[in-house]
């Protein structure tokens, strides 16, 4: 094309897609010549796009999923960042800043509130009954779980490249570091 054809494919560039409106541009300024300017369709179409928000960073594939399954219960419109590289080798999840659960920009306070939500103490189930939270008995955090991994003989053997599936019985608290055995033990105080 000579420069007066392409000056006037330039003329018309809000009809090319942004690919040929970049080529466009590099073969004008090739030739000396002044590149047509930015399409206000595309800046208008940037000003309106949503910026992702991190409401959360986490190290464990399994905890960033459970609170996209809240958001996602909720209908707000989520998703998760760097999980691929980190379920690959979850040793690179400190240096990559964790697995970033991300929202639109006008979801952030929103999702935030319910990921700061705190565990109902009591609630109903269908078909059930009312389901109560186990509590630790020495602080009375619901922050409890049951048959975690025992790390202090698991992790040594990830060190060898042997798994080893050691398993704490019986109740924790994550809060206070307190096992107990049974789940009807009252709480202290």
């Amino acid at each position: 094309m000579s420069d007066g054809e392409l000056q006037e494919v330039a003329d018309d560039a809000d009809s090319l897609t942004p690919v040929a409106r970049t080529a466009l541009g590099a073969e004008m300024l090739r030739r000396g010549m002044e590149a047509p300017p930015e399409s206000a369709m595309t800046q208008e179409a940037e000003r309106r796009t949503p910026k992702p928000v991190i409401v959360g960073r986490y190290r464990d594939l399994s905890t960033a999923s459970i609170a996209k399954s809240i958001l996602d219960s909720a209908g707000m419109e989520s998703f998760l960042a760097d999980d691929s590289v980190i379920r690959l080798d979850w040793l690179y999840s400190n240096a990559m800043g964790g697995i970033k659960l991300l929202v639109r920009d006008e979801d952030a306070a929103a999702a935030r509130e319910l990921l700061g939500a705190q565990i109902p103490e009591k609630f109903e189930v269908e078909g059930v009954g009312e389901y109560e939270q186990p509590k630790c008995p020495n602080c009375s955090s619901l922050d409890v779980s049951f048959e975690e991994l025992d790390r202090e003989i698991a992790h040594p053997g990830l060190l060898l490249g042997i798994p080893i599936p050691a398993v704490k019985h019986g109740w924790n608290c994550h809060a206070c570091g307190h096992a107990w055995d049974s789940p009807t033990e009252t709480p202290a105080g």
